[in-house]
């Protein structure tokens, strides 16, 4: 697999059936209608259900807008921009009540794999731990890889993928790390 950036603006919007939200598929691996790691943006513009994923470990963060709550079974989450990725079992019956407008969200969804999504700490070293891991920038920057290798500058709005990720990345600007260790099962 060669190197993978994707615009978030150059992938289409898929409407939801429930007509809350669009989402925008920017990984499906290794294949769209079979995926075990898969990365979208959404944007939530009305109360609803979230879909329902057997065997799926979700990850979601706030990108912009005021924030949601989640009703994951009988337990509420608030999720605003500041906060960490949530973490929740996709089979899991899950409502979502938007704070205050619309959101814009970061998924993370993982089938049968170990996996995680953390903020970029701006200039700190990142060690992925996995066998594959994305960088999904909030705001443009320069990624470098292990320590002093290659530089590549990174658009607002993206995703960048490593098939083989380094032994460690840096960012500095905004973001979220992603990692899915492909080769080991959950």
């Amino acid at each position: 697999m060669q190197p993978l950036l994707v615009r978030t603006a150059d992938v289409p919007a898929r409407s939801w059936q429930n007509g809350g939200g669009v989402t925008r598929e920017l990984l499906a691996l290794p294949a769209a209608d079979a995926w075990r790691v898969r990365v979208s943006v959404a944007e939530v513009d009305a109360d609803g259900p979230f879909s329902v994923f057997d065997g799926v470990e979700r990850w979601f963060a706030v990108l912009a807008g005021n924030g949601v709550v989640l009703t994951v079974g009988s337990s509420e989450h608030r999720c605003t921009p500041d906060d960490d990725a949530f973490v929740f079992d996709g089979t899991a019956t899950t409502a979502c009540r938007l704070i205050d407008g619309p959101t814009r969200d970061l998924n993370l969804m993982l089938r049968g794999v170990h996996g995680a999504m953390a903020r970029v700490v701006s200039g700190a070293a990142w060690q992925p731990r996995a066998r594959e891991c994305g960088l999904y920038a909030t705001a443009a920057g320069t990624v470098e890889a292990d320590g002093g290798g290659a530089r590549e500058a990174i658009p607002a709005d993206a995703l960048r993928w490593w098939a083989d990720a380094p032994a460690s990345l840096a960012f500095d600007g905004a973001g979220w790390w992603l990692r899915a260790d492909t080769g080991a099962a959950a």
